[in-house]
């Protein structure tokens, strides 16, 4: 039989080592365009050789101001950055938020309050009031400031490492908030140039996100434009087409991948394009997977699954199609904690986290819970920073536990939720293996002694919480 090791250093014994990240140096700039990695398409890359893990948390007012007050307080993006650094995450999503204002009802809040949401992308110019009591858009004049924070929110990431998905439409709060087409810039009463959007007259105004009216597509491909100029030259972009518009968007969101696309081809950058999750509370205009996944998107965020496999608790393996940003947004709303964070890194996808940040506009029941799955985010990412990930694919069958992450007889990250004891596999492995136990949450590292391959190994958690254990030859 078999006896577990514990990997403690054989030199060490009455005295237990531990090493932490928490004093890791500040983040170098994010420098090198991202692309799928050639030979591991679950990851990006920058040099065409070391794999990029992307996480981070995102909020929904960091890029437009949002309160109840008119105009609203001024988001701190620098505190907010400073923020993302000290719990080590390199990736946001910035939103869009289309509405001029908008219900919190619509995201159970109680009591419900209105916020308003600016600044937007085109000017308010008039003639004419809008139904907000403000100048009325001119979709075909584009809003400087807005353009110039974008620039500016953008540029500041990068030089604190961080790339940014920059979200070009929101379809939740279109779908979801009551009375949101009122409040929409292309609501005919909005603008002086005489768009007419909701064609059906239900006073919803889904037909935005669709291609049924070829004069709205215009405009919308003129903003994009208009972005893409504005941002073309920074490495740290990815661009997000929308957040949870309903299936009806298919056709439109796979029209402006190909936009992008294709108009990046005139310039001297291209970056990747995602497709997120098409969520929509009305069951027949609800999206699924298999659309994401057939898309012509670089990149995707996933809703849960019926199954065996499931993105919120039983990841499947990261198979290659495309580079899986799994976002608890498109998962739970505010949900998570760091044993999905976990599952989600050894199943070879990368953890986002929609975070309840200062309990501003997004409020998240329990705030103290979130402060966990924030560190856990940051642990991944740093072992991610130190493994070879570009090689390493995820191998449930080397570990009894069904976390691991392997490049087999180099390297092995496994995932232990419960703690106790697992079993690797270390067949392929030839020689000695290197051993750490790394903490999921604090990032603690106990330093082990070396671990013989070429057979299967019981291994127990020095501990009696989650571990996270990480084998390599020396």
């Amino acid at each position: 039989m078999m006896r577990p090791h514990r990997l403690f250093p054989t030199r060490l014994v009455a005295l237990l080592v531990v090493l932490t990240w928490a004093n890791a140096q500040a983040s170098e700039p994010a420098r090198g365009l991202l692309r799928v990695h050639p030979g591991n398409p679950r990851y990006f890359t920058a040099d065409g050789q070391r794999a990029v893990y992307l996480t981070g948390a995102h909020t929904w007012d960091n890029l437009q101001d949002m309160g109840e007050t008119d105009p609203p307080a001024p988001f701190d993006f620098d505190a907010y950055l400073d923020f993302l650094q000290q719990h080590h995450h390199n990736f946001i999503r910035l939103w869009r938020w289309e509405l001029v204002s908008w219900d919190t009802a619509a995201n159970g809040e109680e009591p419900a309050k209105r916020l308003v949401a600016a600044p937007h992308p085109w000017a308010r110019t008039g003639p004419g009031l809008a139904l907000d009591g403000k100048p009325r858009f001119d979709l075909e004049r584009f809003d400087p400031g807005y353009f110039q924070r974008l620039r500016a929110r953008v540029e500041a990431a990068q030089a604190r490492g961080i790339y940014v998905s920059v979200m070009l439409f929101e379809g939740w709060g279109l779908q979801h908030v009551a009375g949101a087409w009122a409040a929409h810039p292309f609501h005919l009463s909005n603008h002086i140039n005489g768009l007419l959007v909701d064609e059906n007259g239900d006073g919803h105004g889904l037909e935005v996100h669709t291609l049924q009216g070829p004069a709205v597509t215009r405009v919308q491909e003129a903003y994009v434009r208009k972005v893409v100029d504005t941002l073309n030259d920074l490495d740290n972009v990815l661009y997000e087409i929308a957040n949870e518009s309903g299936a009806y968007s298919t056709a439109w969101q796979e029209h402006f991948i190909r936009f992008v696309h294709d108009y990046e081809k005139r310039k001297p950058k291209q970056h990747p394009v995602g497709m997120t999750f098409q969520y929509a509370r009305d069951p027949g205009q609800r999206g699924a997977n298999t659309t994401l996944f057939n898309s012509p998107a670089d990149w995707v965020s996933p809703n849960p699954d019926a199954g065996p496999f499931n993105y919120r608790t039983n990841p499947p393996p990261a198979d290659g199609r495309k580079v899986v940003l799994s976002d608890t947004d498109h998962l739970w709303g505010i949900g998570g904690d760091a044993v999905w964070v976990w599952k989600t890194f050894t199943r070879g996808h990368q953890p986002l986290f929609m975070d309840p940040y200062k309990q501003g506009v997004l409020r998240g029941k329990k705030p103290g819970r979130w402060e966990s799955v924030r560190r856990a985010l940051g642990v991944a990412r740093q072992l991610a920073d130190r493994v070879n990930l570009a090689a390493m694919l995820p191998r449930s069958d080397l570990a009894s536990g069904g976390y691991c992450l392997a490049q087999a007889g180099q390297e092995y990250v496994v995932y232990l939720p419960g703690g106790g004891e697992v079993t690797v596999d270390l067949s392929a492995a030839q020689g000695t293996l290197q051993g750490e136990w790394v903490h999921p949450v604090t990032g603690q590292i106990t330093p082990a002694t070396a671990m013989p391959g070429g057979a299967r190994q019981v291994l127990k958690a020095p501990g009696a919480d989650a571990a996270v254990l990480h084998l390599w030859r020396r």
